[in-house]
């Protein structure tokens, strides 16, 4: 049973509308992983991963991340024939590449659902294992309603964006989003190799024929300066800037920067002005290689999201209906944490998020940066458990709560939901198809990073729960990862 609760909280939130202390004098948000070590319980199969005991740091805290690009990329190099790198692999992106059906809350911040189930007979783990499930979810927001937009487009032409699938879809997705976007919308063209130029100032898309003209042009020149690029978009974005709308800079890239700065924190420090102006940046990688790591650190710590495209279709869907849809931003600076039970939770194990820890003590700390989540959006994160022996179905073994700033009133405001042993003890294939596409997704992403093919779960019984849920749901995406793991066992 979920109850949940929004309270309004007296004091005045340090943040900004799309940029807080993740550009900050500071250098950044102070995160910190307080788990200790590897824990190998008297009697348990020990986890491919790190388990925290209850008795010694009941408490799990972490930035909330809608980012989805390290799925995209693992799929593209999976169906091209390659096993993606264990390090460009993050389950949560996994996991939150697919849609949930989580309620949707009466007003402005989240809706808190958790739940759970025991592990499927196929996992090798020990019987006092579970799944647990904490989603969120904001209210989605009718498209005539939003704000008017100010996009800066950063477009990559060098070299390396020449290869079909590249610098060609971008295009054509830009092409697709003017015409889509409203009349009172404004857009501004950016391209970067080895210098940065303005192919298009901030205009309204009523005037759609220059914009179209703009983005023809572009065509791919020399190497990546992904730096200046950034730089004078963000100056585009500045001059652009239009108070009580939403203000953002888009880059697309293969995220291969060879020239100026090529670490996301010296670059970011040359924007970080800007930035503060309430301009949130959005990454969309494409490109069969890609730089993974540098994409989504500039996407996290200027305070976006990430995303990887790799085929027309995946395109439109991002610039189209992904991108009008998260425009406004229904939560600023969103942590979570999940407070576990000692006497009915032995120990714990966060799936993925693996940088997106925060100090426990952090947690209402608002200086300290979390997660950005517009309308619509859901995340969710998975926790493999381990129960104590003999604990009661209705004891609670967890309790979740959620901070955020507020957009408009610029105040933090906290809901929370809590879940008993009862909630987490169904059988896996009673559990709801949407949760067994969840497990399927995060465990095909552990079995990626780990690299054996002697884990907890083979591939072929991932990809049977996976075909499971897609006939449960109906939803092509899940069918899809189905084809995709199997894929990639045939590479193991």
């Amino acid at each position: 049973m979920v109850h949940i609760r929004r309270s309004a909280l007296l004091l005045v939130a340090i943040a900004t509308a799309m940029a807080v202390s993740a550009c900050g004098s500071d250098g950044g948000a102070r995160r910190t992983d307080a788990a200790p070590g590897p824990v190998r319980p008297n009697g348990g199969i020990p986890w491919s991963g790190d388990e925290t005991r209850t008795s010694d740091d009941p408490l799990s805290t972490f930035a909330v991340d809608v980012d989805t690009a390290s799925y995209g990329y693992a799929r593209r190099l999976i169906m091209d024939g390659r096993l993606p790198e264990p390090g460009t692999v993050r389950p949560e992106e996994f996991v939150n590449s697919f849609r949930q059906d989580y309620p949707q809350p009466a007003g402005d911040g989240f809706a808190v659902h958790v739940d759970g189930a025991r592990l499927p007979r196929t996992h090798d783990a020990g019987g006092d294992e579970r799944l647990l499930r904490v989603g969120l979810q904001t209210r989605a927001e009718d498209e005539e309603r939003r704000p008017d937009a100010a996009l800066t487009f950063v477009i990559d032409v060098s070299g390396s964006m020449g290869e079909p699938g590249r610098l060609d879809l971008v295009r054509d997705a830009l092409h697709t989003l003017v015409d889509q976007l409203r009349p009172t919308d404004s857009i501004a063209v950016v391209e970067f190799s080895d210098k940065a130029r303005v192919a298009r100032e901030m205009t309204p898309v009523a005037d759609a024929r220059p914009l179209h003209a703009a983005i023809d042009s572009l065509h791919t020149r020399s190497s990546t300066n992904l730096e200046a690029g950034l730089v004078l978009g963000y100056r585009v974005a500045r001059d652009g800037f239009r108070p009580g709308r939403t203000n953002r800079v888009i880059v697309l890239s293969d995220g291969l920067a060879n020239v100026g700065s090529t670490d996301a924190e010296p670059i970011l420090r040359r924007v970080r002005a800007e930035a503060e102006k309430q301009i949130a940046l959005l990454g969309v990688g494409v490109g069969s290689d890609y730089g993974d790591e540098l994409m989504e650190q500039l996407a996290d710590r200027g305070d976006g999201f990430a995303v990887y495209v790799s085929e027309r279709e995946q395109a439109r869907k991002v610039f189209v209906r992904q991108l009008p849809a998260t425009l406004s931003v229904r939560a600023l600076d969103a942590k979570v944490q999940v407070t576990f039970a000692p006497q009915a939770v032995r120990s714990y194990r966060l799936v993925g998020y693996d940088n997106r820890a925060v100090a426990d003590e952090d947690f209402r700390d608002d200086r300290v940066d979390g997660g950005e989540v517009g309308p619509g959006h859901s995340v969710t994160a998975l926790y493999a458990v381990r129960l104590a022996e003999d604990v009661s179905p209705s004891a609670r073994i967890a309790q979740v709560q959620v901070r955020w700033t507020d957009p408009a009133a610029r105040t933090p405001a906290e809901t929370y939901g809590s879940v008993t042993v009862a909630d987490v003890d169904g059988a896996f294939t009673a559990a709801s198809p949407r949760l067994r596409a969840c497990y399927a997704a995060a465990w095909f992403a552990e079995a990626l990073r780990d690299g054996r093919s002697d884990g907890q779960v083979r591939l072929t019984d991932l990809a049977t729960i996976a075909d499971g849920a897609a006939t449960a749901t109906e939803d092509a995406e899940v069918r899809d990862l189905a084809r995709v793991i199997r894929s990639a066992d045939e590479l193991r």
